[in-house]
């Protein structure tokens, strides 16, 4: 991950050095992903460390590992624990298999009854 200097707020050029894109693209993001910098007092974005970070962890989910800007949001929504954890897929494939073995047995019930219904 990039190493932030050691200060307490970025401009929005020195933000875009850092994470790799275009100006544009991260005023785009701040409306996508929940972000509001602070405003200097000529109206000049003023990102914080934590606002980077995101925005680096932005980055990565979008270019490096391709998720959709949708996919991003929810990663990063899951992360900081603003949605409900994914439920255990394990006991999800427990209780499938379950309802498959029922399944089965009801349908060799039926196979059965119908085979007695026309002999």
């Amino acid at each position: 991950m990039t190493e932030l200097p050691d200060k307490l707020f970025f401009r929005i050029g020195e933000v875009a050095e850092l994470v790799g894109v275009e100006p544009h693209v991260l005023r785009y993001w701040e409306t996508e992903f929940k972000l509001r910098p602070q405003r200097s007092s000529a109206g000049q974005r003023l990102y914080r460390r934590q606002e980077v970070a995101k925005l680096l962890r932005v980055r990565q989910l979008l270019h490096e590992e391709g998720y959709t800007i949708a996919g991003a949001r929810k990663a990063i929504a899951e992360a900081a624990g603003e949605l409900p954890p994914k439920p255990q897929i394990g006991v999800e494939m427990d209780a499938l298999r379950d309802a498959l073995k029922r399944v089965r047995k009801l349908r060799a019930e039926i196979v059965a009854l119908a085979g007695d219904m026309r002999g």
